[in-house]
C-alpha cells in the first residue's frame, strides 16, 4: 500500500460515535492503510449527537461555502474537521443545518426514519466530493460503509464520470448486518435524476428500500467486503451474477491481512 491513497467514506467512525461493526472497521482501516505507508482521508456526516467542543472539531472556510443542489434546492455546505487522538488520522465532516444540525443518524429520538434521509445521502456523497476536488487529492481506492455512503458508487461512475481527479479510483462497498428497516423518500430517483444521472441500476431504487440502497452501491463498486457474519444472500448473489471480486472478512483477528491482500490484488491489480 506504499504511497497509495484511500478515501474512506462512512456513515459513522469511533471516538465520535458509539463503537459498532461500522464504526470501529472505519477506525482500523485506515490505521492499517497508513502502517504500510498509505495515506488516508475518512469522511463522516457531522450529526447533532457529535459533540465538537469535546471532540475539538473546528470549521475550515477554504472548503466551506458551497452550495449543492439538491432537488432543485440551493444547500450550503460546512466542512469540519478534526484529528482522532494519538493517531496520524484527520476526520472530515459533512455539515449543513438542514440535513445533519441537531439530528441522530437515520430516525428521530422516536424511532421514526427521517423523510429526507434520500436527499442527505445525496447530499453527502456530493458533499464529499466536491471537497476532494478542492483538496486535489486523487484517491486509488474509495471505501464506502452504510447507508449513508451508499450513493457514492453511483454518483461516481455517473455524475462525476468526466472528473480526472477519479479516472483511476477505484470503490469498494462494505455490506455488514445491522440493517436499517423502512424505506427512504419514494422520489428519490426522481431526486437522483434531477442530476442527469441515469443509470439502469436505478430502476432497483423504484422500490426505495434500504436493501436496495444497498444493493445500487454493490453494482456500482469494483468490490464488495461482506462485513458481518450474517448478510443477505441477495447481496451475494448480486456481486456473483456481476463477477465482482468479493472478500468475507469483518474485524477479527487478521484482518489487517486479508483487507491488505483484497486492496492490493481484487482491485489495485486486478488483471
Amino acid at each position: 500500500m506504499t504511497g497509495k491513497k484511500v478515501l474512506y467514506v462512512s456513515s459513522e467512525v469511533i471516538p465520535y460515535l458509539p463503537n459498532n461493526d461500522i464504526s470501529t472497521l472505519t477506525y482500523n482501516l485506515p490505521k492499517v492503510v497508513n502502517k504500510n505507508g498509505g495515506q488516508t482521508r475518512i469522511f463522516i456526516p457531522k450529526y447533532g449527537l457529535i459533540n465538537e467542543r469535546r471532540h475539538q472539531l473546528h470549521e475550515v472556510i477554504r472548503l466551506s461555502g458551497m452550495n449543492l443542489i439538491i432537488d432543485d434546492l440551493d444547500m450550503p455546505l460546512i466542512i469540519k474537521v478534526a484529528s482522532i487522538p494519538k493517531e496520524r488520522m484527520q476526520v472530515y465532516f459533512i455539515d449543513n443545518e438542514e440535513y445533519f444540525k441537531n439530528r441522530l443518524l437515520d430516525s428521530d429520538k422516536k424511532k421514526k426514519l427521517y423523510k429526507d434521509n434520500d436527499e442527505r445521502a445525496i447530499f453527502f456523497a456530493k458533499g464529499v466530493v466536491e471537497t476532494i476536488k478542492k483538496l486535489n487529492w486523487s484517491p486509488d481506492i474509495i471505501h464506502v460503509h452504510g447507508w449513508i455512503a451508499s450513493l457514492m458508487p453511483l454518483y461516481l461512475k455517473e455524475y462525476y464520470k468526466d472528473e480526472p481527479l477519479f479516472a483511476n479510483s477505484k470503490v469498494v462497498t462494505s455490506i455488514y448486518e445491522n440493517e436499517i428497516e423502512g424505506k427512504l423518500n419514494s422520489e428519490i430517483v426522481n431526486k437522483i435524476k434531477f442530476d442527469e444521472v441515469e443509470n439502469e441500476t436505478m430502476k432497483i431504487l423504484e422500490d426505495s428500500s434500504f436493501e436496495n440502497l444497498y444493493k445500487i452501491s454493490i453494482m456500482n463498486s469494483d468490490g464488495v467486503i461482506f462485513a458481518s457474519d450474517k448478510v443477505k444472500d441477495s447481496y451475494l448473489d448480486i456481486a456473483k451474477s456481476l463477477k465482482i471480486p468479493t472478500l468475507n472478512c469483518g474485524f477479527k483477528e487478521g484482518f489487517e491481512k486479508e483487507y491488505t491482500e483484497f486492496y492490493n490484488d481484487k482491485i489495485l491489480n486486478k488483471q
